[in-house]
């Protein structure tokens, strides 16, 4: 549909009493289940949210296939989506200028933390990496008038776009490919916290590297020490992090690919790193853990005074919560039995449906059977390039706990 309609003219969709009930606490989503009536309305519309009697709520983003059938997007009526989305952008660009000053490389456009919900816009120095996750975002008209807006305030050498074909399939919208949207730039080189990164457009997880834990890759630095493990390092954040500040850093992961562009980064950081080699194993952090931890009891070779766990998120949905629970105990267990003490614990988790208490009270369980005892030193989550809405807990979703183990 157009971007711009008169808010009279616009499809309505009646919701629940248990929606409105949703909407009116704050929080901007209303599941298929709560929706009372939506017949004729087209996918991806603009659309007026009532409630069951009639009384208008705001207006939304509508998806046809999505269980999260409306997004909010005003509480008022909006008769002129274009210009609203250009507000937004603005407002977003604003909040980072104002709280991001130590990188080249953070996300500019998060989603429902910036209320514009189904789009996400990663900066890394002068290319812009989008994703469109809904039916609405991913219209013609929407689509331009998110690039038209980027390049009026950013002026990028490019804007590239990375595409998830499993949400695509869920929203119902035709399949798409990776690339570039205008410019031809897909690769560069940028500094999170001083430290140097490389960069592929279409290479590697996400948009190409992990911003959410930009603030957190300096904090655990600051506590480090010693021999770490890095486990899940990816392509090397945490594990170029600790590097100055230890004697020695071995990092783990599966991924060979990951592995080849972590070592690449480790080349930028020569000097920053004086002479000292990161040792890069590719394995299962599993079986590698349960060996080193087995090993640990009469081997001090396989013994840490860092180690940093960050694995991929475990619970997808809210039917992987117990076995999600499980691997993070098993990793966090085998993971304090080969720290020395003393020895600082760095520990993750991505995963929404592991809440931040669930999280701790797994982790306080895997230091009782691990017979140590852990002081907290920090309880973090993402950057605030990430920003979380107090009433979408949806939104906050990184779970990152510095803690001190004692014997």
């Amino acid at each position: 549909m157009p971007p711009t309609k008169k808010q009279a003219d616009l499809a309505k969709i009646k919701i629940s009493p248990r929606g409105a009930t949703r909407l009116k606490a704050g929080h901007v989503w209303v599941y298929r289940s709560d929706i009372v009536s939506a017949e004729g309305v087209l996918p991806g519309s603009l659309v007026t949210v009532t409630d069951h009697r009639g009384k208008p709520l705001g207006t939304a983003l509508y998806s046809s296939s999505s269980q999260i059938a409306v997004r909010m997007i005003s509480n008022e009526a909006v008769e002129d989506l274009s210009t609203l989305l250009r507000h937004r952008i603005a407002e977003a660009i604003a909040y980072r200028e104002s709280l991001v000053h130590d990188t080249g490389a953070y996300r500019l456009i998060f989603s429902e933390g910036d209320l514009l919900p189904g789009l996400i816009v990663d900066r890394y120095n002068d290319i812009l990496s989008l994703q469109i996750l809904t039916q609405a975002m991913d219209a013609d008209s929407v689509r331009e008038t998110v690039l038209s807006e980027l390049t009026a305030r950013l002026h990028p050498a490019s804007i590239t776009e990375r595409v998830d074909p499993r949400v695509r399939e869920l929203e119902a919208l035709a399949p798409r490919s990776s690339g570039l949207l205008q410019g031809e730039k897909t690769s560069t080189t940028f500094a999170m916290n001083g430290v140097q990164f490389r960069y592929n457009a279409f290479e590697g997880q996400k948009t190409g590297a992990f911003l959410d834990q930009r603030e957190n890759y300096a904090t655990a630095a600051q506590y480090a020490h010693g021999e770490a493990l890095d486990v899940f390092c990816y392509q090397g954040g945490f594990a170029l992090h600790l590097a100055p500040r230890c004697a020695r850093v071995t990092a783990v992961d599966s991924s060979r690919p990951a592995l080849e562009v972590a070592d690449q980064n480790a080349a930028l950081n020569k000097s920053l790193l004086n002479g000292k080699e990161i040792e890069w194993i590719e394995a299962n952090a599993f079986d590698l853990l349960k060996d080193y931890s087995s090993a640990a009891r009469t081997d001090e070779a396989r013994r840490y005074d860092t180690i940093v766990l960050d694995p991929p998120a475990f619970a997808k949905s809210k039917r992987d919560l117990d076995p999600a629970l499980r691997g993070y105990k098993e990793l966090n267990l085998r993971a304090l039995k080969m720290l020395r003490p003393g020895g600082i614990l760095v520990t993750c988790s991505c995963s929404y449906h592991v809440s931040q208490s669930s999280f701790l009270e797994m982790l306080a369980s895997a230091a009782v059977d691990a017979h140590r005892t852990l002081r907290l030193i920090e309880v973090r989550g993402q950057a605030k390039d990430h920003p979380v809405l107090l009433n979408v807990p949806e939104t906050a979703y990184l779970k990152c706990v510095i803690a001190d183990v004692r014997y």
